[in-house]
């Protein structure tokens, strides 16, 4: 696990090769990666295989950093369960570039969710009015009390009306159907880190 000291490093990542999806963010002074470590770290009885982390991580200029190896956050993160402290926990989170992503996405899964139901509601409301519009339309009856000219210049206008109303529906039906044909790509929630178990007994 990288902690970064001077410098700025890109980390980038496809989630595994998914298609459709990229995420990229730059680390500079402050920042760490290899969080995934830490998640390991935390674990009451950690397995010796290791995390693989997704991410890319390139320098950008010079950088200086240090280290903290399995073994040696493992330590460290036995510290931390002592602590017992959820603000650590929070702290985590809102610094970790995975949780990030993972809360940009969910937060654009959602937005996509708000914008078909309002697009569906705006189809609905127009047909309705569509459906209302042309049952006001004036039937033959009165077409022949009215004067010719009155009538050709109504007709014509509805006639308008319609066709541009009906060529929105259409249109908005087909935007439905492909947000509805796209989806995007779910990224799986990250492990909580688990401060509160104990540490192992040596």
């Amino acid at each position: 696990m990288l902690f970064i000291i001077r410098g700025t490093l890109e980390s980038s990542t496809t989630n595994g090769g998914r298609s459709g999806f990229f995420n990229s963010t730059t680390l500079r002074p402050g920042d760490f990666c290899g969080e995934e470590l830490l998640s390991w770290a935390l674990l009451p009885r950690s397995t010796l295989n290791l995390p693989s982390s997704t991410r890319t991580v390139k320098a950008l200029s010079e950088v200086e950093a240090f280290a903290l190896r399995a073994e040696d956050l493992k330590f460290v993160a036995n510290q931390f369960r002592r602590l017992h402290s959820k603000k650590l926990q929070h702290t985590f989170r809102y610094y970790s570039h995975h949780w990030r992503t993972w809360a940009a996405c969910f937060i654009q899964a959602a937005w996509r969710r708000h914008k078909k139901r309002m697009l569906a509601k705006s189809l609905s409301m127009q047909e309705s009015f569509n459906s209302s519009h042309e049952e006001e339309l004036p039937d033959d009856s009165d077409k022949e009390e009215a004067p010719k000219t009155v009538a050709s210049s109504q007709a014509k206008q509805n006639l308008g009306v319609t066709i541009l109303a009906s060529r929105f529906a259409a249109n908005t039906r087909r935007g439905a159907q492909k947000i509805k044909n796209v989806e995007l790509p779910k990224l799986q929630k990250p492990e909580e880190p688990d401060f509160s178990a104990d540490p192992d007994d040596d």
